[in-house]
């Protein structure tokens, strides 16, 4: 029978990533959202000086157990994560969060019966939250955005749609074998808007935070980077240095490396079948408001 591997995640930075040094004899490693007060009335004295007590509250921090969420497995390498953007666009927002995560690898080509019993599509990501399971990157990134609001990473309704256009017309030109079809002017077209865009107004998308417009258009971007250097010996042109900047920029955060698909599984598949299917995946993904 067919099971998951499953991996325990701490996120980069931990969520405990403030730390308060010298308690004592002691490091105290508190949450962002955590309350520190001094009460004088509990002040100690020893050799080493006054030792101030300290009162913590912990009310506001996100809960320290790990969300459990589906992802793909890998094709080429075990107990690693798949070539999904979609999977890791939760993952960065996981991971930009400070959420700590329990990642269960699902094999595609043989979905095993548990997981087709918790989420009968059969696809992924799939994250349990409040005790239920819930399929769908849009669905998954606006209850995390809801449920665990610091920080915020919303995207204004007017921005959500910014580079959405990307993908889709990245994999048109994939697929194309005729260089006269257009296909590639269109994508250049996409990219050079976005490129001006980002030129007003980034470094990112809104300004100068991370949001999840980011975090979904990313990991496309890591794909097209990967699969048209590989099939199509192209890359983004010099011409375009605000998108290549941006692409740089999110390519080198810490979620981004901890959560990115390896190259091989990019390009392991091959285009035809593996490609269409994410085609088609994109452009459900795209229409919603916020990508």
């Amino acid at each position: 029978m067919s099971t998951a591997t499953t991996a325990k995640i701490q996120p980069t930075p931990c969520s405990f990533s403030s730390t308060v040094r010298h308690v004592g004899f002691f490091n105290l490693r508190l949450s962002r959202s955590a309350h520190v007060s001094s009460n004088s009335s509990n002040n100690q004295v020893g050799r080493h000086g006054i030792r101030r007590a300290l009162t913590v509250s912990m009310s506001s921090a996100p809960s320290s157990n790990p969300l459990e969420i589906c992802v793909k497995a890998s094709v080429t390498t075990p107990n690693k994560l798949g070539d999904c953007p979609f999977c890791q666009r939760v993952l960065l927002t996981l991971e930009e969060k400070h959420l700590p995560y329990d990642l269960k690898f699902v094999d595609l080509a043989h979905k095993p019966a548990w997981f087709l019993k918790i989420n009968p599509g059969g696809k992924v990501p799939v994250i349990k939250l409040d005790e239920k399971w819930m399929p769908d990157s849009d669905v998954i990134t606006q209850a995390l955005e809801e449920k665990y609001p610091n920080p915020p990473l919303g995207t204004p309704p007017e921005k959500a749609s910014v580079g959405s256009k990307i993908f889709s017309t990245f994999i048109g030109f994939l697929k194309s074998k005729d260089p006269s079809d257009g296909t590639e002017k269109a994508l250049l077209n996409e990219l050079t808007s976005f490129n001006n865009y980002i030129k007003e107004n980034g470094p990112f998308v809104n300004g100068k935070e991370v949001s999840a417009v980011d975090l979904s258009l990313g990991p496309k971007l890591h794909h097209l980077e990967i699969a048209l250097g590989h099939y199509k010996n192209w890359s983004v042109p010099d011409s375009l240095p605000y998108a290549k900047s941006y692409m740089k920029a999110i390519f080198s955060r810490d979620s981004f490396i901890k959560t990115r698909a390896l190259p091989d599984d990019v390009i392991a598949v091959g285009v035809p079948k593996h490609w269409v299917k994410l085609s088609v995946a994109c452009v459900l993904d795209c229409a919603a408001l916020n990508p």
